[in-house]
């Protein structure tokens, strides 16, 4: 039987009182990572605590169920050993430009070994970003290789199809006021937005203003990089990278109603083609779900797509999803740069990507892009063309000039009575 340490006093964090100092404070961007100071996301003891919200809270309620179940002890402390990144990863410039890097720590995957004496002494420091190497196996990769797109290297693809790469998974750790800054807002209404959004959920977002960092519980980002890791931010180098955000209906499943899975297979072809040819491939893979509205709206508007008069069409894509959210996209692609600018990342040779959002994020971050790649034609469903219409129309990059009303006006997709 599992022992459970478990306080009867609660502590309202909406009713703080006079609080101490902060034992380990954080001076964001600073290029030393002790007087940065470690990111501290503990509940076993809050006077640790330099942010508001917990390490990986995007599980948070499924810990919470392990310990009410007696399962896991609320004070068990993770052994790091053996647990070391597998390739090196900076520290680069960026990693000391607070306005670079505002929605991750850049120190994340070695803060095991920066703050060793400090975890030895009892103090809950996590790591938020672990590096590992594995192989990737997918169909559409095998089928690359017997049509002699891809050929067998032995060391980027080997005999039986698999692709070696590296990978990096990162947890989200968000600068109030660089999130603050870069949105162009106040923090205080940023944190009085955040309080109310959440139900209440992070008293702390207005009542602790001296807790800069919040560790918010949602999904993170997971790189896939092919080829040499240490590539990447030598300029001298060719990079081919594609930024993609999280579809599971189509990504995992398959789906025939959007471009996601072939757009996805296509960039990390291209990343793997770069890599064999000297250069270093990268996918970005982020967890947006259904444009960050989630699955479920993303199935409400796709019945509302298919249920309109006249089908689904492109004219009204963009407007379906409006109606049923409130909100066309709420990716708000802001964010999305600083993971680049982590990896040292100066220019992107090819960018495998269609997006007007994402490409106008990055080149305003002052990363250089040389080439944009489309989605070959070839590669789009048939049901995926009034998606790709639409978003041509909304200002995605095409060689072709984007169509007209009339023209989208005359995309329509296949009747209800089909589905």
């Amino acid at each position: 039987m599992t022992t459970i340490n478990r306080s009867t006093h609660i502590r309202l964090t909406s009713h703080p009182g006079a609080q101490a100092p902060v034992r380990f404070p954080i001076r964001w961007g600073d290029p030393d990572p002790r007087r940065r100071g470690p990111v501290v996301g503990t509940v076993s003891n809050p006077a640790d605590r330099n942010t508001i919200g917990t390490h990986g809270g995007s599980y948070s309620l499924y810990r919470a169920l392990a310990v009410s179940s007696g399962a896991l002890n609320p004070i068990q402390r993770p052994d790091y050993r053996n647990t070391s990144p597998a390739v090196s990863i900076g520290p680069h410039p960026q990693w000391a430009d607070p306005a670079k890097i505002v929605s991750l720590d850049p120190f994340g995957h070695l803060a095991a070994e920066l703050f060793a004496d400090l975890i030895a002494e009892g103090v809950d420091i996590r790591p938020t970003i672990a590096i590992t190497k594995a192989r990737l196996t997918m169909i559409e990769l095998h089928e690359a290789i017997r049509l002699k797109r891809l050929p067998i290297d032995g060391t980027i693809v080997h005999g039986n199809g698999d692709v070696a790469v590296t990978k990096a998974a990162i947890d989200p750790v968000w600068h109030l006021p660089g999130i603050a800054a870069r949105f162009g807002v106040e923090e205080d209404q940023l944190r009085r937005t955040l309080f109310e959004q959440t139900g209440g959920m992070y008293p702390e977002l207005v009542t602790r203003p001296d807790l800069a960092l919040f560790l918010p519980p949602i999904g993170g980002i997971t790189l896939y990089i092919f080829g040499d890791a240490a590539a990447i931010a030598d300029p001298k180098r060719t990079l081919a990278c594609r930024v993609h955000d999280e579809c599971n209906g189509s990504d995992v499943f398959g789906s025939d109603i959007c471009t996601c899975r072939p757009y996805l297979v296509h960039g990390i072809e291209e990343a793997v083609k770069e890599a064999q040819a000297g250069g270093v491939g990268l996918i970005v893979y982020t967890r947006k779900e259904g444009r960050a509205l989630g699955e479920v709206t993303k199935f409400l508007v796709y019945n509302a797509r298919k249920r309109q008069e006249g089908g689904d069409q492109a004219a009204t894509y963009f407007e379906r999803t409006e109606c049923v959210a409130g909100v066309q996209d709420a990716r708000f692609q802001q964010l999305m740069p600083d993971i680049l600018h982590w990896l040292g990342i100066t220019k992107i040779d090819r960018f495998v990507s269609m997006s007007d959002m994402k490409y106008d994020a990055i080149t305003g971050s002052g990363i250089e892009i040389r080439e944009r790649v489309a989605l070959p034609d070839a590669l789009i469903p048939v049901d995926a063309r009034v998606e790709m219409e639409a978003k041509k129309a909304a200002g995605y990059f095409s060689a072709d000039a984007p169509p007209t009303a009339d023209d989208l006006a005359h995309t329509i997709g296949r009747p209800l009575e089909k589905y």
